[in-house]
C-alpha cells in the first residue's frame, strides 16, 4: 500500500512590498463585481501539479512592484503572460492578493518576455542559453517561427536534428495546452475545472468534451451532472439530447444511492428524472432502455416492487453478498467440534466472570455456527461477548482477526480485547495499482474467526468486498446495535441479514447492574422504547445525562459554546479540545454543524493565520474530520485528526491522524472539514467522553428516534441535550424512519 506523505507544507519567503490596487496604475476592468488584470509572471512561489493551484508574483504594466496572484494555472512559468479575472483580497499575513477565478494564458510579444518564457523550462531541452540564442536570431518573430516554420530553428547554432525534434514536440504540446485552456475558459469553464479536464484527458480533452460533455460527471473526479450540464449548455447541446437524458437518469439514480437506497423503483425514478431534466416521459424511458442495453444499469422485476433500477455495480454486489453469505454459512468449519458446556466453563474461567443466559447462548452459537449476528443496546455486554468468543477460539489455538468500520471503533475494540484490531479497509489492504483490495477470493484473509464490531455501519459495497475475502472455513461474527442509524453508504446490511432469518441472531436485552447506574444507558433504552428519558435538572446530584431547555436556536448555539468552553470543563474536568464532541442533526441552520463549527472554532481556538478552502477555515490545532475514503493517504471517512501545521499560501495542511502526520493539499483538502461539531451520522462507530446535542424544532425533518438514540449512545461519561422539549418528544415518538430500497433480505432467503 502506498505510504502516507509526511512532508511539511513549504513555507513562503516573505513577500516583497506590494502596491494595492488603489496605489498602482493597474490595467483593471470591472465586470459584475469581478476585476480583470493582465501581466507577466516573474516568479512562481508555489505550484501544485495535481490541481494547478499556483501562487505567482506577476508584473503588471505601469506598476513598480509585482503583485501576488493566487489561482488555478496549468504549468505556470516565469515569462508567461496571463489575463486574470477575479477579486482583490487583503490577507492578514501576506498582504493584498488577487484571487483569480480564471487565468487565460497569452503569449509574450516583447523580446525580453519571449526570452524569459522559452528559457523557463516550458519546452524540454530549451534552457536560458538556447532560448537567448533563438530570440537573438528571430527577435520578436520567434514564436511565429515556432508555430509556422519550426524547421528554421536549424539556422540557430547548436540546434541539430535531435534538438529540433525535441523543441518541435515540446512546443506542439504547449500549444495543445493553451488551446484547450482557451477553449474551456471561453465557454465559461472555470480555470480549476479546465485544468482538471485537461489533466484527465490530455490532448484529447477538447474533442472529448465537444463530443460528450456528460462524460465529465461519470469519469472526472469533482464533476457532477449539474456542472457537466452547464458546460453542455455553453456548447449548445439541446436539452432533449440523448446524452443529456441518459446522464441525468444516472445522476438521479446516484442521488438515490446517496440517500442509502440500493435501487429505485422504475416509475419513481422516471418521475424524478422527467421533473429535473424537464423533458417528456418517452425520452426518459428510451434513455433508460439504452442504459440497460449498454449494461450501465440493471432492470429487474421484484415482487411487491415492480421494476427496479440498479446501478450495475450495486446489483452485482447485492446478489453476491447474498450468495456468498449463504455459502459461508453452509461451508464446513476448519476447526474440530467442541463441547459447549466445557467451552463455556473454560471461557468463564479465563475471563473471571459468570456469563448471563443470553451471553451463554451467544458463545454457544459462535461455537457451532459459521455466521452469527450479536446485537444489543448499550450496557448489554456486547464487548464481553466479543472477549468471550475470542477466548473460546483462542482456547482451540485458532487464528482470530478483529475489525470495525472506523478507526476509533477498531481502537476501542483492540483496547478492550488486548489484541490488534483494524479498520475493514486496512484489513482488506487497498491496492492503489488496481484500485481495489489485495484481499479477496484469490488471496483470502488468514483466519479461523473474524469478528466485526459496529456492524450496523457496514454498507453493501464494503460487505461485498469483505465477504469475498473471508475464507469459507472461517466463522464470521457480526456485532452491532441494529437500532442505531444505518450505514452512511447504500444498503441496510445488518438489518437485512437479521430480517432474512437465514443466520442465527442473538439479541442481548439485559442491561447489567453496573450499566443500570448510568443515566445515559437508561435514557438510551427509554428512547429506543419510545419513552421520554428522565431529564436531570438538579444541581445537587452529579448525573451523566442532562437536558437544558433553550427554545431559541441562536441562543441554543451560544449556550452550546458556553457549555463546551466553560461549564463542562469546570464541573466535569474535561478538556474542551480533546474530550467534548458536539453532535448536530443537520448541517444547516443556526444550530447546525456549519454554524456551530464557526462559533466553536472562534471561541476555543482563535487564530489569525488560516487556510480557507471552499468556505471552510482551517487553523493550527483545529480538530478536523476526513469526509471520504482516501486510499492513497490511508485515511477514511470519519477519521478524526488534529492540524499540526498550516500554510495558507501553499496551500497545505499537515494533519495528525491516529499518530500519523499526513499532508493534505489540492483536491484532498475538499475531503476534510473542521470537526468541533459533526453530524450525528458521522459520529457512528465512535465514542467520546462527552457529547453535546442540540435538539430543536428547526431540525424537524431529521428528528427521528434512531438518530437521537445514536447521538445519546455516543457519550461515554456525559451526554447533554439542549433545545426544546417539544423537539425531543418529536424525536422520541418518530420511529417512522425512511425505509431503504434494498432486496438483500429476500435474496438471502433465496
Amino acid at each position: 500500500m502506498k505510504s502516507s506523505r509526511t512532508k511539511r507544507p513549504r513555507k513562503n519567503e516573505p513577500a516583497a512590498p506590494q502596491e494595492t490596487p488603489a496605489q498602482a496604475s493597474l490595467p483593471l476592468a470591472e465586470t459584475d463585481g469581478m476585476q480583470e488584470l493582465a501581466g507577466r509572471i516573474e516568479r512562481v512561489t508555489f505550484s501544485n501539479p495535481e490541481n494547478g493551484f499556483t501562487v505567482a508574483r506577476v508584473r503588471l504594466p505601469g506598476s513598480r512592484h509585482p503583485v501576488t496572484v493566487v489561482g488555478a494555472m496549468l504549468d505556470a512559468l516565469p515569462g508567461q503572460e496571463f489575463k486574470f479575472t477575479g477579486r482583490w483580497k487583503e490577507d492578514p499575513r501576506y498582504g493584498p492578493q488577487f484571487l483569480a477565478e480564471s487565468a487565460v494564458q497569452a503569449l509574450p510579444v516583447e523580446e525580453d518576455g519571449i526570452r524569459l518564457f522559452l528559457g523557463s523550462g516550458i519546452i524540454k531541452g530549451v534552457g536560458p542559453e538556447l532560448a537567448n540564442r533563438i530570440v537573438n536570431h528571430f527577435k520578436a518573430e520567434t514564436l511565429e517561427v515556432l508555430d509556422r516554420s519550426p524547421e528554421r530553428l536549424r539556422e540557430v547554432g547548436g540546434v541539430g536534428e535531435k534538438k529540433l525534434k525535441m523543441v518541435v514536440e515540446g512546443w506542439a504540446a504547449q500549444r495543445e495546452v493553451r488551446e484547450a485552456m482557451l477553449f474551456f475558459q471561453s465557454h465559461g469553464v472555470s480555470a480549476a475545472h479546465a485544468l482538471r479536464i485537461f489533466k484527465h484527458y490530455g490532448p484529447a480533452a477538447v474533442a472529448v468534451v465537444q463530443h460528450n460533455p456528460y462524460r465529465l460527471c461519470m469519469e472526472v473526479r469533482g464533476f457532477g451532472f449539474l456542472t457537466a450540464d452547464a458546460i453542455a449548455r455553453k456548447l449548445n447541446f439541446a436539452t432533449d439530447s440523448d446524452l443529456r437524458v441518459e446522464a441525468g437518469i444516472v445522476y438521479v439514480l446516484g442521488e438515490e444511492t446517496g440517500q442509502g437506497h440500493v435501487f429505485s423503483p422504475k416509475d419513481a425514478l422516471m418521475e424524478r428524472a422527467e421533473r429535473m431534466l424537464e423533458v417528456p416521459e418517452d425520452l426518459c424511458r428510451k434513455a433508460l432502455e439504452n442504459l440497460v442495453f449498454e449494461g450501465r444499469l440493471i432492470l429487474e422485476e421484484l415482487p411487491e416492487v415492480g421494476e427496479a433500477v440498479y446501478l450495475t455495480n450495486f446489483h452485482t454486489a447485492e446478489r453476491r453478498v447474498a450468495s456468498r453469505l449463504r455459502t459461508l454459512a453452509a461451508a464446513p468449519r476448519r476447526l474440530r467440534p467442541m463441547d459447549p458446556e466445557d467451552a463455556i466453563r473454560e471461557v468463564e474461567k479465563s475471563l473471571g466472570i459468570a456469563l448471563a443466559p443470553r451471553q451463554v447462548e451467544a458463545v454457544e452459537q459462535a461455537g457451532r455456527s459459521k455466521v452469527l449476528v450479536v446485537t444489543g443496546g448499550p450496557g448489554t455486554g456486547k464487548t464481553t461477548i466479543i472477549k468471550a468468543i475470542l477466548a473460546l477460539y483462542q482456547s482451540m489455538e485458532a487464528t482470530a482477526l478483529l475489525a470495525a468500520p472506523t478507526g476509533r471503533a477498531a481502537k476501542r475494540m483492540a483496547e478492550a480485547c488486548g489484541q490488534e484490531a483494524m479498520t475493514i479497509h486496512r484489513l482488506l489492504e487497498f491496492s492503489q495499482q488496481t484500485g481495489g483490495f489485495f484481499r479477496g477470493e484469490e488471496d483470502p484473509l488468514d483466519c479461523d474467526l473474524l469478528i466485526i464490531d459496529e456492524s450496523s455501519m457496514i454498507d453493501l459495497m464494503l460487505m461485498h468486498h469483505l465477504l469475498k475475502a473471508v475464507p469459507l472455513g472461517a466463522t464470521m461474527v457480526l456485532v452491532g446495535d441494529v437500532h442505531q442509524l444505518p450505514s452512511v453508504g447504500p444498503g441496510n446490511v445488518l438489518k437485512d441479514i437479521i430480517g432474512s432469518g437465514v443466520v442465527p441472531v442473538v439479541e442481548l436485552d439485559e442491561v447489567f447492574r453496573q450499566a443500570r447506574q448510568s443515566d445515559i444507558v437508561l435514557g438510551a433504552h427509554a428512547i429506543n422504547q419510545g419513552q421520554m428519558p428522565y431529564l436531570e435538572t438538579s444541581r445537587e446530584r452529579l448525573s451523566d445525562f442532562y437536558f437544558i431547555e433553550e427554545e431559541d436556536p441562536e441562543r441554543c448555539a451560544q449556550r452550546i459554546v458556553d457549555l463546551v468552553k466553560n461549564h463542562i470543563p469546570r464541573r466535569f474536568k474535561l478538556d474542551p479540545m480533546e474530550d467534548i464532541q458536539v453532535l448536530a442533526p443537520m448541517h444547516k441552520g443556526s444550530a447546525g454543524v456549519e454554524r456551530l463549527n464557526e462559533l466553536l472554532q472562534l471561541s476555543l481556538n482563535p487564530q489569525e493565520v488560516a487556510l480557507v478552502r471552499g468556505g471552510r477555515r482551517f487553523q493550527l490545532h483545529d480538530r478536523v474530520m476526513q469526509l471520504r475514503n482516501n486510499y492513497d493517504l490511508d485515511i477514511y471517512n470519519g477519521d478524526l485528526g488534529r492540524v499540526v501545521a498550516v500554510d495558507p499560501q501553499g496551500p497545505g495542511l499537515l494533519v495528525k491522524f491516529d499518530g500519523r502526520e499526513i499532508l493534505l493539499e489540492g483536491a484532498d483538502l475538499d475531503d476534510v472539514a473542521p470537526a468541533y461539531a459533526i453530524s450525528i451520522h458521522k459520529s457512528q462507530g465512535s465514542e467520546y467522553p462527552a457529547v453535546v446535542v442540540p435538539v430543536l424544532t428547526q431540525h424537524f425533518v431529521m428528528l427521528q428516534r434512531n438518530l437521537l438514540y445514536t447521538a445519546v449512545t455516543r457519550g461515554r461519561k456525559l451526554v447533554v441535550l439542549t433545545g426544546s422539549r417539544k423537539a425531543l418528544a418529536m424525536a422520541v415518538r418518530n420511529n417512522a424512519t425512511l425505509a431503504r430500497h434494498t432486496w438483500l433480505a429476500r435474496r438471502l432467503q433465496g
